[in-house]
């Protein structure tokens, strides 16, 4: 597979790493202890562990 035509520098493929490694975790910990107890945040409206995550990587592509 050629990907040359992409800008793979140090940085995006760390950043990518880290995202793929955070979703692969947290699938992992769902398998093992599923659910994670909803909590009410900020927003006032009750969230999982996976809501929290996906609210995160949301907000930092905004950002």
């Amino acid at each position: 597979m050629d990907l040359s035509w992409m800008a793979w520098t140090l940085p995006t493929a760390v950043f990518f790493l880290t995202i793929a490694s955070l979703l692969t975790l947290m699938t992992l910990w769902e398998f093992i202890s599923p659910g994670g107890a909803p909590r009410t945040g900020v927003l006032r409206f009750e969230t999982t562990r996976g809501d929290r995550l996906f609210v995160s990587l949301l907000g930092s592509a905004f950002i």
